[in-house]
């Protein structure tokens, strides 16, 4: 089959007008960006991974990944208080429709800005389902609402033996930092649920007590050096304490004990270095990629060993 030189010439000025549509169509993208750009100032502009970029061809999802803006300081979604209710039969298939954006394992990234806070949330566990349910129903939204990248973590103990809250959430962060380096790591009760978004899940230049205030407690510290529910630290603030203490057995002593190794105080200035992150042991015995969480289980021994 012979091709005409006048089809040729129609082929090459149709390819010319639909190439030059697409460079006005991106350049007004671009001129639109870098006048934001110029007036918000370098935090605008987000330099992507090379790997994760399309194929050539794909100009629109490169020029889109290129030029996603940082998510704002405060987020736009925040609103504040949070009526609280319990649905009653409340299924994790429902909490699963409820939060359609979450990804396998329970991770979530903002779909309209990059997020600057990259935050694990890490809960010890054992047969909590009911705690379980309503906590992931809230917790979900209202850390999307707070434009946070972050994924959910339950360590769950394995067996029957006394529980030991302190060496699971060591077991939790070793575990998690395998995954992504994670800048805020947020020890967070499964019975625990937040009542104001403004309550942010970030970390901040000092280790944060994050549930100060409980409606168990009338909304008032029991005593002031409280530090246990829910807690933010940073990885280097994690490990410069050395983590939490691996001897707890049973619920209690070990939140004390770690707020105690950030001033040094009474036995724990004497068994802080030898007794936390850097000498736990563990067995991974199962990990699970669930539609809102990330599942580990593990053998942390016993209180008998």
């Amino acid at each position: 089959m012979t091709i005409t030189k006048g089809w040729c010439l129609l082929v090459f000025l149709f390819i010319q007008l639909v190439v030059m549509a697409l460079l006005y169509r991106e350049g007004k993208r671009l001129a639109y960006f870098f006048d934001n750009f110029f007036k918000n100032g370098s935090s605008s502009l987000v330099f992507p991974n090379p790997q994760n970029l399309s194929l050539p061809g794909d100009i629109y999802a490169n020029l889109r990944l290129i030029t996603r803006q940082h998510c704002p300081e405060v987020s736009p979604y925040i609103r504040g208080p949070i009526h609280i209710q319990f649905p009653e039969a409340l299924t994790l298939e429902e909490v699963v429709q409820k939060t359609p954006n979450v990804t396998k394992g329970g991770r979530y990234k903002p779909t309209d800005c990059e997020s600057t806070h990259n935050s694990a949330i890490i809960i010890p566990y054992r047969n909590r389902e009911q705690h379980l349910k309503y906590l992931l129903y809230y917790l979900h939204p209202f850390l999307q609402r707070q434009q946070l990248n972050y994924g959910i973590y339950i360590i769950t103990q394995s067996g029957d033996f006394t529980f030991n809250r302190g060496k699971l959430l060591n077991v939790g962060f070793k575990e998690a930092m395998k995954d992504e380096d994670w800048d805020c790591m947020l020890f967070h009760d499964v019975d625990l649920i937040p009542e104001d978004d403004r309550n942010l899940y970030t970390c901040d230049r000092f280790p944060k007590h994050v549930s100060i205030a409980i409606d168990k407690f009338g909304y008032k510290l029991p005593y002031k050096s409280i530090f246990g529910g829910v807690s933010a630290l940073t990885p280097e603030h994690y490990l410069k304490v050395n983590g939490f203490p691996n001897n707890y057995w049973g619920w209690g002593g070990e939140d004390d004990d770690f707020a105690a190794r950030f001033n040094l105080l009474n036995k724990t200035e004497e068994t802080w270095k030898q007794n936390g992150i850097n000498s736990v042991q563990y067995n991974v015995i199962s990990k699970e990629l669930h539609p809102l969480y990330t599942n580990i289980t593990v053998d942390i021994g016993t209180d008998k060993a």
